[in-house]
């Protein structure tokens, strides 16, 4: 069991764009990455920067309708945040592989 302080991340895992049902982490081991759980990864991370531009265009739309009520500005708020949350997700990954990022975010 790893240290309290000891950080999660290995240098040689990639952070997937996933969590577990607890809402932790999940990592795949770097000699994986030709395998069907990298792929599903990358599946899944193309899906989810393709629903981030999406979200944005809608939310774009809504502002932009001067009619917009509360709900509908708070629909598009909810969708973004989420897209966000998940494509900031597939930014870290990329980031941690490039060696551009630090594990712990900051």
């Amino acid at each position: 069991m790893p240290e309290k302080n000891e950080p999660l991340f290995q240098e040689d895992m990639r952070l997937l764009p996933w969590t577990t049902d607890t809402g932790k982490p999940c990592y795949l081991a770097e000699g994986a990455a030709g395998g069907v759980i990298s792929a599903l990864a990358d599946g899944t991370e193309a899906r989810q920067t393709r629903d981030a531009v999406q979200a944005l265009r809608e939310a774009e739309d809504v502002l932009a309708n001067p009619a917009a009520g509360a709900l509908a500005l708070r629909l598009a708020l909810h969708t973004c945040v989420r897209a966000l949350a998940k494509v900031l997700r597939v930014a870290e990954s990329r980031g941690l592989r490039l060696g551009a990022a630090d594990p712990d975010g900051t």
